[in-house]
């Protein structure tokens, strides 16, 4: 699987069409938010929002089987736009969706609350109050199994509306399709070299 935010992946549509045609590719878009100013901010080195859709429409022309990672979900930012994101990565041609939620390991953490304040100074308080109550009162919890999604009624209520919004916009869109394409791509036409490769060649 190939993960990416920028539509420059298009660049490689011929060499992406030809492994799909093995099932031997998928690719994941990742789609934070819809709101081209805080995409400007929340990641200033990717594609906007909408050249991220044209990627997601021009590799599923191609015959490239594409999801969505909708992630990171920032609860008190971007949590509300779940239903918006996955509506309109299927209406671009997604087979599915996954989400997780804000990490804030190590460094990150303080890294991020500079960016709060810098950026969105009104949202601070809402939004690391919303992942210390699903982090069990920190603002980073490493266990297994829920560091990606987080504990408590605020992850379960996220986790829902994604389900929800998934079911509405008709996602997975073909459940066999996804589990072949994206879930179980396949390594049967790979082929060892027989011979070491020169650079001089």
């Amino acid at each position: 699987m190939v993960t990416a935010k920028n539509h420059l992946i298009t660049r490689d549509i011929d060499l992406l069409k030809e492994l799909a045609k093995w099932n031997a590719v998928s690719v994941s878009i990742s789609l934070t938010t819809l709101d081209a100013e805080l995409s400007k901010v929340m990641e200033p080195r990717a594609s906007r929002p909408s050249r991220r859709l044209a990627a997601i429409e021009e590799l599923c022309a191609a015959g490239i089987p594409v999801s969505v990672l909708t992630a990171p979900i920032i609860p008190g930012l971007n949590d509300h736009e779940i239903p918006a994101l996955l509506a309109a990565a299927a209406k671009a041609g997604a087979l599915d969706a996954g989400y997780t939620i804000l990490r804030l390991p190590y460094a990150v953490a303080p890294l991020f609350e500079a960016w709060l304040e810098r950026h969105v100074p009104g949202h601070k308080d809402k939004v690391l109050g919303r992942i210390r109550e699903m982090r069990g009162g920190k603002l980073y919890d490493a266990k297994f199994g829920k560091r990606m999604s987080g504990e408590g009624p605020l992850a379960q209520q996220i986790k829902t509306l994604y389900q929800v919004a998934k079911r509405r916009a008709g996602l997975p869109r073909n459940r066999e399709e996804v589990a072949r394409t994206v879930g179980g791509l396949s390594t049967s036409a790979f082929r060892v070299p027989t011979a070491q490769l020169s650079l001089f060649e």
